[in-house]
């Protein structure tokens, strides 16, 4: 499998500055902040969000180089998506992310739940700073989205009505909202047509959908090593995910098991096997490779460049995680 980072070699540079950037823009006037941010941002982490609003940026500036705007807008989409990552650990209480100790888990969840803030409100303000109302406007939009997001998956808890629809708009809120729009926000800050604007958007849409459906099929395919956290930790704690919905469809007795919430010994075990013995996660990788295919055919009608290459083999990458 290629591992994400190779796929940026055509903004290897840009990823540098962006990463020296971002301790920068939180400051230190905060030393409890700054100590949470440089936590963070020196965790490492993929970039894959920001990466994708500099391969856009390069793929729709051919002839001249990206702009400041380009690089600040990159900034800010990992600012929001850390700040959502900082939040959604506080609410699953999550001691550990890729290996890192979380922010509440070291600095208590006061802090944490601050530092989220701190780091949403820093964002909105360089992104007014940006002077351009329709780009403000995109990227205002996910902050709302996270949280609708993450609402809307506490209020599903254990139902097993929730249709595939229903899911698959919580993952545009929680995951695919944040890279459509900043992929969207990437193009127009380039100046391009209100077409190309709408399949760099649909690009991100499609993109970051594949990507929540093969990190849901991980809950119950990977190992713990490689997911950080406890495997079927997602359905333990009724967040249905698509196996899970494309399962129950096949095994009428795992409705019982969930809508029980796991609640006799054994519950749990026996789930994950009717899961694993129905056609759920075959779906739903089949779900993911709709959505993965549908991405690159969006991002097909920017001209052939190695930055527009990579965007497709993102795509691609976003599958291959899965074998």
């Amino acid at each position: 499998m290629t591992p994400a980072t190779s796929l940026f070699t055509p903004v290897e540079a840009d990823l540098r500055i962006l990463a020296d950037n971002l301790k920068q823009l939180v400051g230190n006037r905060h030393p409890i902040l700054y100590a949470a941010a440089e936590h963070l941002f020196g965790a490492g982490g993929k970039r894959i969000r920001p990466a994708i609003v500099l391969l856009i940026a390069r793929a729709t500036m051919l002839e001249q180089d990206i702009t400041s705007r380009h690089r600040r807008l990159a900034e800010i989409t990992e600012m929001i998506h850390t700040a959502s990552l900082v939040h959604d650990d506080v609410v699953d209480e999550s001691q550990m992310r890729r290996g890192v100790s979380t922010v509440h888990s070291l600095f208590g969840n006061r802090i944490a739940v601050l530092a989220g803030d701190f780091l949403f409100a820093q964002s909105s303000w360089y992104l007014a700073n940006l002077d351009n109302l329709e780009v403000v406007k995109l990227l205002s939009e996910v902050i709302m989205d996270l949280a609708a997001g993450e609402i809307q998956q506490g209020l599903n808890r254990f139902d097993t009505n929730i249709s595939i629809e229903t899911y698959l708009n919580k993952s545009y809120y929680k995951t695919a909202s944040l890279i459509a729009n900043s992929s969207k926000a990437a193009g127009i800050l380039s100046d391009v047509s209100p077409e190309t604007a709408e399949h760099l958007y649909n690009y991100g849409r499609h993109l970051g959908l594949a990507f929540q459906i093969v990190d849901d099929i991980f809950d119950f395919t990977s190992s713990v090593e490689t997911l950080g956290k406890p495997v079927g930790s997602d359905l333990k704690s009724g967040n249905l995910t698509a196996p899970v919905l494309f399962a129950l469809a096949e095994k009428p007795y795992l409705e019982v098991l969930i809508e029980r919430e796991f609640a006799q010994e054994g519950d749990l075990e026996q789930a994950l096997r009717l899961i694993q013995e129905s056609q759920g996660i075959q779906q739903a990788r089949e779900l993911a490779d709709h959505h993965a295919k549908l991405a690159t055919e969006h991002i097909a009608v920017l001209p052939p460049s190695e930055s527009r290459q990579a965007l497709i083999n993102m795509a691609n990458y976003v599958l291959s995680r899965l074998y």
